[in-house]
């Protein structure tokens, strides 16, 4: 009987072992070859209108997605704010994925080809009535804050066209947008750019956005929160809105974007 209680654990390791072999095939032949992302991609390129967004699902399959259909995606497509722009949105998906920019919206088209889900969402785009990308060059700057920059950052692993802000530990940077016409909402996000500070320096980041000395919309980002929204009513007209950036560390690079739409 103790002869066979000590070959218990061994064969516990043997069951783990084979288990593990089995869920590693499993997992490699669950995931579609090249000849289903190709038929897949065939079904977006014959319905592919200019100006439509793909996105893929889950997020890690993105590198194989763009070598099939990377020519369809602008530099500005992979590094846009959201997708509340886009009419059409075109989902590629394995294993039941889900893209966040199409996870409120029902499908128009949805074929599956050889493991690989095409979706095509349909939505009434934003208007936009203003952008402050486009309007860093006539912004303002108190004192003591270093100039925004328009840069193509990595936050939260993904790229995004955004503002870049540098506040210090004592200072916030606060840049104002004079007479920015407004919508009915102001939408924006906020992240901390570059996964080597984010890595060595935990520290947070807040975004306040002031419209006539009144803080309308806040966001805090930390180093794993990626790209956080925020968003505020607003009415319609030009005014002058301002954008403070608060961070406890020097040096933090804080990234933002904001539209003003109807």
């Amino acid at each position: 009987m103790r002869t066979a209680y000590r070959a218990l654990p061994a064969a516990a390791l043997v069951l783990v072992a084979l288990w593990e072999i089995a869920a590693t095939r499993c997992a490699a032949t669950s995931v579609p070859g090249d000849d289903a992302w190709a038929d897949a991609s065939s079904v977006v390129r014959a319905g592919f209108r200019r100006g439509d967004l793909i996105v893929f699902a889950p997020r890690w399959i993105d590198p194989v997605g763009r070598l099939h259909l990377g020519d369809l995606l602008g530099v500005d497509d992979a590094a846009r704010m959201d997708a509340a722009r886009y009419a059409r949105i075109w989902e590629l998906s394995i294993r039941g994925a889900r893209a966040p920019e199409t996870r409120e919206l029902d499908p128009a088209v949805d074929e599956s080809r050889g493991g690989v889900r095409v979706r095509r969402y349909d939505q009434p785009p934003a208007t936009i009535v203003a952008d402050v990308r486009d309007r860093v060059t006539t912004a303002r700057v108190e004192p003591g804050t270093r100039a925004p920059a328009l840069e193509l950052a990595e936050v939260g692993f993904a790229p995004h066209r955004c503002v870049m802000l540098v506040p210090s530990r004592d200072r916030p940077a606060r840049v104002v947008f004079p007479q920015l016409p407004l919508g009915r909402e102001l939408v924006g996000y906020v992240g901390i750019a570059d996964v080597f500070t984010r890595r060595e320096d935990r520290a947070p980041t807040t975004l306040d956005v002031e419209l006539a000395g009144r803080v309308i919309a806040s966001a805090t980002a930390g180093v794993d929160d990626g790209w956080v929204r925020f968003a505020a009513t607003t009415s319609p007209g030009a005014q002058d809105v301002a954008f403070v950036a608060r961070a406890d560390s020097p040096g933090r690079l804080v990234c933002f974007a904001a539209e003003a739409r109807q």
